[in-house]
C-alpha cells in the first residue's frame, strides 16, 4: 500500500505541478485568443445571462434537460467545493499571498477554457436510450476523433471520471464534512456519514429534476452565507485590506520581500500552487462542468458559454478570493505559516483564521460551510459520473452507480485514507489529458460556434448552431 501510494503521489506531483500546468495555461490562452478573449467581451452578456433567470420559474427540469440556470447552479456546486476553503490556504501557506495572483490569472485563462467546454458540450450532447438529454467530452471526444482512437480517448476519460468524481472524490467530500463536525460539534464521523449517505439517496433518486431543484436552491444560499461570513472577517480588520492586495500583488512576483510570508516562498512556488490550486478550484479545461452545461435548455450554445464563465468567476473572484482575504487580513499567517515546524495548512488555516474573529464559532461557520460546499459538491459529481455510466454501460447501470456512490460516501466519511485522497487526485488530473486533447482539437468547431452566434444569430440571420427549434 505504501509502495502504490508513492506511486500514486510522484505521478500526481509531476502531473499538477508541470502537465497539468502547462497543459491548462495553453490551452486558457488558445482559446482567449481564438475567441477574441471572450471572458472580456462577453462578461456582461454572462451576468444577465445567469442573474436575469435567477428567480425566474421557466424551463424547470425535464428529459429535455435544465433551465441555463439550474445547469450552471449543477456546475458551480461541483466547483466551490472544499478547495475553495482548503486550497486557498494551502495555496497560501506555501507560495505565500502572491499566489492568489496566480489564481486570478488561472480564472481569468480558464474563463475561455470553459466557455468553450460548454459550447462543444451543447454542440454534441445527445439523447439516451432513456430518452434523457445528455452530453459532456465523452460526447465531444468521438466528435472530434472517428474511430477507435476516439472511442478508445472517450471510454479512458469515462472510467477516470467514474473512479476520481463519483467513487473516490465523494468519498473524500464525505470525509470533509464529517471531520468538520466532530472538530465542531463532537459527532461521530460514522453518524455524519450515514446522515450524508441517506440525503444522497434521496437526492440521487429522484433523477435530474431533482437534482437541478437541490442545487439552484443550496447554491446561491451556501454562496451568500460564506460571502456575509467572510465579508464580516475581512471588514472587521479593514485598515489590512490594502496591505492584503499589496501582499497579494507584490508577492506574486517577489516573495521573499513579504513580512511574514510563507516559509521558502519563491516566485515558482507562487505561480505552480497558485496556479494548481485556482485551475482545480474552478475545474476549467478538467471535463467536469460540460456535463451540466451540455444539459441546459438554452436558444444557442454561446448562451450557456457565456453561464459557464461567469460559475468560474464565481468560484475564484469571489468565493475563493473570501477565503484569500481572511486569511491575509486577519494576519493569520505570521503565527501559522510555518509549514516545517508543523504550522496549520489546508482547512485548519481557514479554522484558525475565522476564529481570529468568531472565536470558537469560526469553527462551527467553516463546519456549516463545509458541509455545504461538499454536499453540493458530491450531488454535482454523481450527475458528472452518471452521464459516463450511461455512456458506458447504458441507463439500466445508473441504480447500480448510485448504491455505489452512496457506499462510498459512507465508507469515505469513516477514516482518512491518504491512498485514497491521492489517487482521487491523481485520477482527477489524468482526465484533464483526454479532455484538453478533445477539446483543442476542436478548436476550429469552437471558433465556428462562436462566430455563428455574434454574425448570424445575434442579427436575426439564419444560424447553423441555433436550438430553439430542437
Amino acid at each position: 500500500m505504501e509502495t502504490l501510494n508513492n506511486i500514486v503521489l510522484t505521478i500526481q506531483d509531476y502531473m499538477s505541478n508541470i502537465v497539468l500546468i502547462i497543459a491548462l495555461a495553453a490551452a486558457g490562452i488558445w482559446f482567449s485568443i481564438r475567441t477574441g478573449f471572450i471572458q472580456v467581451r462577453g462578461f456582461k452578456r454572462g451576468i444577465k445571462q445567469v442573474f436575469g433567470g435567477l428567480f425566474s420559474k421557466k424551463g424547470e427540469a425535464g428529459n429535455d434537460g435544465m433551465s441555463s440556470f439550474q445547469a450552471l447552479a449543477t456546475a458551480i456546486a461541483a466547483q466551490v467545493g472544499t478547495g475553495n476553503i482548503a486550497g486557498a490556504a494551502t495555496a497560501i501557506a506555501i507560495g505565500g499571498p502572491g499566489a492568489i495572483f496566480w489564481m486570478w490569472v488561472a480564472a481569468f485563462l480558464g474563463m475561455a477554457t470553459i466557455y468553450s467546454e460548454a459550447l462543444m458540450a451543447q454542440r454534441y450532447k445527445k439523447i439516451g436510450d432513456d430518452g434523457i438529454v445528455t452530453g459532456g467530452p465523452v460526447y465531444y471526444i468521438r466528435g472530434a476523433f472517428k474511430g477507435t482512437f476516439g472511442k478508445i480517448l472517450a471510454g479512458i476519460f469515462a472510467v477516470l471520471l467514474i473512479f476520481a468524481l463519483g467513487f473516490m472524490g465523494n468519498a473524500v467530500q464525505s470525509n470533509s464534512i464529517a471531520a468538520s463536525f466532530h472538530t465542531a460539534f463532537g459527532i461521530p464521523q460514522w453518524i455524519m456519514g450515514l446522515i450524508v449517505a441517506v440525503l444522497a439517496v434521496f437526492i440521487f433518486s429522484g433523477g435530474m429534476k431533482r437534482i437541478a431543484k437541490v442545487t439552484e436552491t443550496m447554491v446561491p444560499f451556501m454562496a451568500a452565507l460564506y460571502i456575509l461570513g467572510s465579508l464580516i472577517v475581512i471588514f472587521y480588520n479593514w485598515r489590512n485590506i490594502p496591505l492584503a492586495f499589496y501582499e497579494i500583488f507584490v508577492g506574486a512576483f517577489a516573495p521573499a520581500s513579504i513580512a511574514g510570508g510563507a516559509v521558502g516562498a519563491t516566485i515558482k512556488l507562487a505561480i505552480t500552487k497558485g496556479v494548481a490550486r485556482g485551475l482545480f478550484s474552478n475545474e476549467a479545461g478538467m471535463g467536469s462542468t460540460p456535463h451540466a452545461h451540455a444539459v441546459a435548455k438554452v436558444a444557442h450554445p454561446v448562451e450557456q458559454g457565456h453561464a459557464a464563465m461567469i460559475g468560474v468567476f464565481i468560484d475564484t473572484f469571489i468565493v475563493l478570493t473570501m477565503t484569500a482575504l481572511v486569511i491575509v487580513t486577519t494576519r493569520a499567517l505570521p503565527e501559522s505559516y510555518n509549514v516545517v515546524e508543523g504550522g496549520y495548512t489546508g482547512a485548519e488555516l481557514s479554522q484558525f483564521a475565522y476564529s481570529l474573529v468568531y472565536g470558537k464559532f469560526g469553527e462551527i461557520f467553516i463546519a456549516i460551510c463545509m458541509f455545504f460546499f461538499a454536499f453540493s459538491t458530491i450531488v454535482g459529481w454523481y450527475f458528472f459520473g452518471q452521464a459516463n455510466i450511461k455512456y458506458l454501460f447504458g441507463s439500466k447501470a445508473v441504480p447500480i452507480y448510485s448504491a455505489l456512490v452512496c457506499v462510498c460516501v459512507f465508507l469515505g466519511s469513516l477514516a482518512q485514507v491518504d491512498l485514497v485522497w491521492n489517487m482521487a487526485d491523481c485520477f482527477n488530473s489524468l482526465m484533464v489529458v483526454p479532455n484538453i486533447i478533445g477539446l483543442l482539437a476542436l478548436s476550429g468547431m469552437v471558433k465556428k460556434v462562436h462566430d455563428d452566434y455574434f454574425n448570424n444569430f445575434l442579427k436575426g440571420k439564419p444560424s447553423e448552431f441555433s436550438t430553439k427549434n430542437d
